[in-house]
């Protein structure tokens, strides 16, 4: 670490999440909210990842995905909360600059691979509408490995181009970052040294992994929606849209506030506008997606009374209060 970021070492060792408020009682107030928010995010992934696993007629390739969903969401809000949790109770609010590497690099890993994810849910649903009779024979469980593979693999190697150009750079402007956590945009901010190049790779690298899974996540819904306008019987209409309209809410959510938060550049946005609008990827996002996805499905809603029900009739028979 020393060869690679000798200017970093002798100038910043720490750097300061300056988070949302200064009052006391405030942060004891954000601390409370953001410790539910955590916990029912972390419960609410965590019981349909083990509902998705116990119930076999969830093995399907579309509940494939949604685990693997659940589980970066799980993985996501623990890169965040628990630093932003700490920081509400301590004066101090510092993380190491390793520490804050770490999260930068963590956080945008798990952004890449949710945005590869939600694309290849949306293919998924297409073929599953647009091409029902070849949809078993092409997304069979050796494809589902793959493309799942493909997105975890193409998210960690992604970014590793850019943490190593952001944190090589001379940190000698401020230790104090503008944000919950270490983001791109406001570490940018604290270098005494011109962005430009950093922030044009920035740009492309983004563009290329949210604009175009966006874009193909698009393409596949047109297809679907046109598929679906064919569909001679309302029932049949009805149970297409519902098989689609969870994934399409949180597509719109997330890819809505990413563009929003990375597409403008650097000096023009506004750090308050950027933590609010980073509150919905790596807070609201996360809790509500379970709620989303199970509540309006059937199929989720009734393996979590199953799961539920065993659960029960473990406890009577092992008489555990």
């Amino acid at each position: 670490m020393a060869k690679l970021l000798p200017w970093n070492e002798m100038l910043v060792t720490e750097f300061i999440l300056l988070g949302f408020s200064e009052s006391h009682e405030i942060q004891c107030l954000l601390f409370a909210l953001f410790l539910l928010f955590y916990l029912v995010a972390l419960a609410g992934n965590i019981l349909l990842l083990i509902t998705l696993a116990a119930e076999w007629s969830l093995h399907t390739p579309m509940y494939f995905f949604l685990g693997k969903l659940y589980f970066l969401e799980i993985c996501y809000t623990t890169n965040i909360f628990p630093c932003m949790l700490a920081s509400f109770l301590s004066e101090a609010k510092s993380i190491s600059f390793n520490g804050c590497m770490a999260q930068f690099y963590l956080f945008g890993s798990l952004g890449v691979t949710e945005c590869l994810l939600l694309s290849v849910m949306s293919y998924d649903r297409y073929l599953a509408i647009c091409h029902p009779l070849s949809y078993a024979s092409v997304m069979n469980f050796k494809v589902c490995l793959q493309l799942a593979a493909g997105c975890w693999i193409t998210g960690f190697l992604t970014p590793i181009a850019m943490m190593v150009l952001t944190f090589t750079l001379p940190f000698c402007a401020s230790k104090e970052v503008g944000h919950f956590f270490c983001d791109f945009m406001p570490l940018l901010k604290l270098s005494c040294t011109d962005t430009h190049l950093v922030e044009f790779l920035s740009f492309t690298v983004s563009a290329c992994v949210t604009l175009v899974p966006f874009l193909l996540t698009l393409t596949s819904y047109y297809r679907i929606i046109l598929t679906i306008r064919r569909i001679p019987s309302t029932t049949g209409k009805k149970k297409a849209f519902s098989t689609c309209s969870s994934h399409l809410l949180v597509v719109s959510i997330f890819y809505g506030t990413i563009i929003i938060v990375y597409g403008a550049p650097v000096g023009n946005q506004s750090p308050a506008l950027n933590k609010a609008f980073s509150l919905l990827y790596t807070v609201i996002s996360p809790m509500f997606n379970p709620l989303i996805y199970s509540l309006r499905n059937k199929e989720v809603k009734g393996a979590l009374r199953k799961v539920g029900s065993k659960v029960f009739t473990f406890l009577k028979k092992s008489n555990i209060p």
